[in-house]
């Protein structure tokens, strides 16, 4: 009898141990969020609550009191490049997300410090900077308390903070224009020059127009690039801007014979549709 009872503790034990582990679902999922911006990205991460059934804003959340803006752990942001947010200077790094709910008014907050997750732990000598920010309702009810990045362009964002019936913006700035020019006039006092990609950004952001035709005709120039039909389509579009009719429709051609050669449809069309207007 003693030697069963040894034999079935032994097999209990042997099959606790190899037990499958139970996993069930987070009750507020934590979510990364990585948004290219700028020249660099911000990553943001945060926890999900629910609003099921409850009174959020005012209840849950309480009016006038620190909040982690999210749940479980500490939210956090992490640029990689400087940033300005309320008209201050961010440098890069990693922050906290914290803010401060009211009726009318919320406070949002970047501290240094990245593992506040209850009113007791903040101090307010680590904030980096305060903005103020009124409240916007919406007719939909958001369950899960989102946080997402929206309004993107080249040097600015909104973050919106949205639970409930209610969204909060952090707009969020940075100086791309410096970055980049900084960024051309170090790299062409080199030997390798960006050409192409330094005419692009003339065009795109309606810079001097003659400089990115210099720099494309460079580009172009290149044996390598002898069928860069995406060099002549900017080529066209810097003389249109020009008022050169004549150029953009020469360039536009030569780009329609180069893509057709390539089997690009989308150049094809791009320079069709750039001849039509001209």
């Amino acid at each position: 009898m003693k030697k069963l009872f040894l034999v079935l503790t032994v097999s209990a034990a042997f099959i606790c141990s190899h037990a499958q582990p139970l996993t069930t679902p987070q009750p507020s999922p934590t979510q990364t969020v990585k948004q290219n911006f700028s020249t660099g990205s911000i990553e943001l991460s945060y926890s999900r609550p629910a609003v099921k059934g409850r009174k959020v804003f005012g209840d849950l959340v309480p009016f006038g009191n620190v909040w982690r803006t999210g749940a479980n752990n500490a939210t956090t942001l992490t640029f990689t490049d400087d940033v300005n947010i309320g008209g201050k200077d961010v440098k890069a790094g990693k922050y906290g997300l914290l803010s401060i709910p009211g009726a009318t008014q919320w406070t949002l907050i970047i501290t240094k410090d990245v593992n506040v997750n209850s009113p007791s732990m903040y101090k307010q000598e680590n904030d980096v900077v305060r903005v103020m920010c009124t409240p916007i309702q919406i007719p939909q009810k958001i369950e899960s308390f989102t946080i997402q990045f929206a309004n993107l362009t080249n040097s600015s964002c909104d973050l919106q903070i949205i639970w409930d019936n209610t969204v909060a913006v952090l707009p969020i700035n940075a100086n791309t224009d410096g970055k980049v020019m900084a960024q051309i006039d170090n790299i062409f006092n080199k030997d390798n020059k960006p050409y192409f990609a330094a005419a692009s950004y003339y065009y795109d952001n309606g810079k001097d127009m003659a400089k990115a035709k210099e720099w494309v005709d460079k580009a172009i120039a290149d044996p390598a690039n002898s069928k860069a039909f995406w060099m002549t389509m900017l080529k066209a579009r810097i003389h249109e801007k020009m008022g050169d009719k004549a150029g953009a429709k020469a360039m536009a051609d030569k780009t329609i014979a180069l893509a057709t050669e390539a089997k690009n449809d989308d150049y094809i069309k791009m320079a069709t549709d750039l001849k039509m207007k001209l």
